[in-house]
């Protein structure tokens, strides 16, 4: 007979493997479910996180995890799960079911509807329905926060053990930095004045990713408005975007997704559809896709052997030499979107997200000032006005999905990822010669081992404390930022 543990782990492989297929239903509605289909699709989702809040709540389950560790008290592993899984367990008793199937339903219908209105540059039309998702989530917060602060309630979804306070402090103390460095760097350096062929493009963002390790038969890659990864195991999808005039949004996109996709094939089989079988937080995650696009993807030696193979597929496309290609990638200057924006800039857009949302929940912000909000303080840190809204306060998806308090861990990972890459580059002194052939390999094999592997087996701070030997702080990436612009 099965014990507790035993017993308890098969319910949870059974939620994690139904978990999975509500995630492949988010993928199917970004990437080619039909259009007409959306109304269907909120009554899906809301109906798969109905049977996933009850299997939650299963009476059974408290028992087992009472048993289990009582039987197990010095078994990392088990203890890992335990902990995983009863923090699942008291997020689901505090939040009423009908309202988790609530926000699934409204949230499924508010990504179309958000797609429409950034297609239409149009946030009066999204207004409404932002304020929808915005009082389901209020309502899920103070659940969650039983008293406390909201905000921080919602941050535990995306980075268990982070406060607003402590990332507003840590984020303060990055600002002065990245205002001065942009103030230093910003240029008019040259832009691509070519036109690239879109499947040209598909066919190199592939060959990337699978340098950087991605395996494409357990993963895909798919056209997407906003990219993303979904999924872990044996069936990691990516998706990414393409502009003819822009080949650079693709191929980056590719390996910043690829990154988030390679941590989760990475996880330890032994782990695979259970609580410890997928990224700690996204934090940790965000580390993996940014040290993957920025640090290695845009460093010198990488962007060497990315110039010669767009040259071999695209001919002369007006950029000189290797050098000029390395200043084209990294050139810091005036723009609208996070997800294009370069690293000295990309944690300002964050910024302003996160103090706009903590607004949003408080209820200091009303969802329809939102837009004159956004382009006042994009005017106020960036010295130019936005110009529509699919460029301001339309261009992510998040608050669509009602993903509160995810943004902040943008930041929070290009922190963790400044501290590995400083810990990698202590470990790996000749990187530089096999990035330069484009073999990310002694790089991606050194996050695989060091954070990769072990999933959720350790909090997301300790995670990152084990693989650099020190506790993570806003230094490293300073450092970096400040040593790569400030020579280019």
């Amino acid at each position: 007979m099965a014990g507790p543990f035993e017993a308890l782990m098969a319910h949870e492989r059974e939620t994690q493997a139904l978990g999975q297929v509500a995630g492949r239903l988010a993928w199917d509605q970004e990437t080619v479910m039909p259009r007409g289909a959306a109304a269907q699709r909120a009554e899906e989702a809301a109906a798969m996180e109905a049977v996933l809040h009850a299997r939650r709540l299963d009476p059974q389950v408290a028992d087992w995890l009472d048993a289990a560790e009582e039987a197990a008290p010095d078994d990392e592993v088990v203890q890992a799960s335990l902990r995983e899984i009863r923090r699942a367990v008291e997020r689901a008793r505090k939040v009423p079911g009908p309202l988790a199937a609530a926000l699934a339903r409204v949230t499924a219908l508010a990504q179309g509807a958000w797609a429409q209105a950034r297609a239409e540059d149009d946030f009066a039309a999204f207004a409404p329905v932002l304020a929808e998702v915005l009082t389901l989530k209020r309502e899920e917060g103070a659940a969650l926060a039983n008293g406390a602060e909201v905000y921080d309630a919602l941050l535990q979804d995306y980075e268990p053990g982070a406060s607003a306070d402590g990332l507003e402090a840590m984020f303060g103390a990055m600002r002065p930095r990245l205002v001065a460095l942009r103030e230093t760097v910003a240029s008019e350096a040259q832009t691509l004045d070519a036109t690239f062929d879109e499947a040209a493009q598909l066919t190199l963002a592939r060959e990337v990713a699978v340098a950087f390790g991605y395996d494409l038969t357990r993963g895909r890659i798919d056209r997407a408005v906003h990219p993303f990864s979904s999924g872990s195991g044996a069936d990691v999808r990516i998706t990414t975007r393409t502009d003819p005039r822009d080949p650079f949004n693709c191929l980056y996109s590719t390996i910043h997704e690829t990154g988030h996709a390679c941590y989760e094939q990475a996880v330890d089989p032994a782990f695979a559809l259970g609580p410890l079988g997928r990224g700690v937080s996204m934090g940790v995650h965000e580390s993996q896709s940014r040290i993957y696009e920025n640090q290695l993807g845009r460093s010198r030696a990488f962007c060497g052997w990315l110039f010669g193979r767009m040259r071999e597929r695209f001919g002369a496309f007006g950029v000189a030499d290797e050098d000029e290609f390395y200043r084209v990638v990294n050139a810091v200057r005036a723009g609208f979107i996070r997800t294009e924006a370069d690293e000295v800039q990309y944690n300002l857009h964050v910024l302003l997200r996160f103090d706009l949302e903590r607004a949003l929940i408080a209820g200091d912000l009303a969802p329809e000032d939102l837009e004159e909000a956004w382009n006042a303080r994009f005017l106020a840190d960036f010295g130019y006005p936005v110009p529509k809204a699919s460029l301001g306060c339309l261009q992510d998806v998040h608050w669509s999905v009602g993903l509160f308090g995810y943004f902040p861990t943008y930041t929070l990972g290009n922190v963790y990822a400044g501290c590995l890459h400083a810990a990698l580059r202590r470990d790996l002194p000749d990187l530089d010669a096999a990035l330069a052939e484009g073999d990310p390999s002694p790089a991606t094999a050194w996050l695989r081992e060091r954070v990769q592997r072990h999933g959720a087996l350790h909090e997301p701070r300790e995670v990152i404390t084990r693989a650099c030997g020190a506790a993570p702080a806003e230094g490293p990436l300073l450092d970096y930022l400040e040593a790569k612009f400030g020579a280019l």
